[in-house]
């Protein structure tokens, strides 16, 4: 269900605002969307605005769930033709905050190219196989970055 157009066109609308109310409520402990993949929230700066933009994702942990301290974010835009804003704002300021499990952590993104990227595309598909139906169905190569806590973040 997730791989369809339908979902494609609802989902963007009705996941993140129902996951921005389930972490309000928690205190930042849960996500709705967990129920199918990891999740955070991204804190990142608004490349045009310039202001705060909250945006609950899917995430790929990196070193297990638990002991995660990098993370892989998949700009899929649900298999939309445009590359989601939140990618745009990493690329502007790469130094953010990502809500991970309630515990706030300041992290570096950094925009995946080449054989690394290939490589992480790969694990993202067996960890999320939809991920390429939504790649099928656009023109556009779909923006990974990994993302590593800064050191002082802890």
């Amino acid at each position: 269900m997730s791989a369809s157009r339908g979902f494609a066109r609802v989902a963007p609308y009705v996941i993140p605002a129902l996951d921005r109310g389930v972490h309000r409520l928690t205190r930042g402990r849960r996500l709705l969307s967990t129920a199918m993949l990891p999740g955070l929230v991204l804190t990142s700066t608004g490349a045009r605005s310039g202001l705060p933009r909250r945006t609950p994702l899917a995430c790929m942990p990196e070193g297990g769930a638990g002991a995660a301290r990098s993370w892989i974010l998949v700009g899929s835009n649900f298999g939309r033709p445009g590359h989601p804003a939140w990618t745009h704002n990493l690329l502007a300021q790469p130094r953010v905050t990502i809500s991970w499990r309630g515990t706030d952590v300041t992290v570096t993104a950094v925009l995946l190219e080449g054989e690394e990227r290939a490589a992480v595309w790969a694990a993202a598909l067996a960890f999320w196989p939809p991920y390429a139906a939504y790649q099928r169905r656009i023109s556009r190569e779909i923006r990974l970055f990994r993302l590593t806590e800064w050191p002082s973040g802890r």
